[in-house]
């Protein structure tokens, strides 16, 4: 007669560690990624100005920092409304002559409201999915498109929020001025 085995115990755990890993690393257990929502309408730049184009020709901007690679502008009659909203400031970056970036800074949970809508109707509806943005005091929404990104963080506690429009084949240079040493 051949003895019966218990894989109880010590045995039991590691065959169900070893499934339960395999079933994680194949995709079935883990949580679903974070990832952009599709943008519907790529703009190609920001309120007008086209990525790449030389922000000093532009008549309604003024140079408030310069650089040797960094070259920043705002408004010269304030933050523009983004939908019904004014935010408290908003910076064009060009890198090397070309428009990359644009900035945006806010505060107020209502400010908030009223930008977030802005976006929505602008780039689509935010992705809400479980894993797509954190809830709560943080929250963080992202638009991609073919030539743009979208990148909203709002800080609940301090009620302050700050969105990166950026070009996706301008916008990975600003990696370039980061020193190898810097890390």
């Amino acid at each position: 007669m051949i003895p019966q085995r218990n894989f109880g115990g010590w045995a039991g755990m590691l065959r169900t560690g070893v499934v339960l890993a395999l079933a994680s690393f194949c995709g079935v257990l883990s949580p679903p990624s974070a990832t952009a929502g599709e943008m519907e309408r790529d703009p190609g730049g920001f309120y007008g100005i086209r990525w790449g184009a030389k922000l000093a020709d532009v008549p309604e901007l003024v140079q408030v920092e310069a650089g040797d690679r960094l070259q920043t502008y705002e408004f010269k009659h304030g933050a523009p409304l983004l939908g019904d909203a004014r935010p408290d400031s908003v910076r064009l970056i060009a890198i090397h002559g070309q428009f990359a970036r644009a900035t945006v800074r806010y505060r107020g949970a209502q400010t908030h409201g009223q930008i977030l809508a802005y976006l929505e109707r602008e780039f689509g509806r935010a992705d809400r999915t479980p894993g797509s943005m954190i809830r709560g005091l943080n929250q963080e929404f992202n638009w991609r498109g073919s030539d743009t990104e979208v990148n909203l963080t709002y800080e609940g506690f301090g009620e302050r929020g700050i969105i990166f429009i950026e070009s996706r084949t301008l916008a990975p240079r600003f990696n370039d001025v980061i020193p190898e040493h810097g890390y």
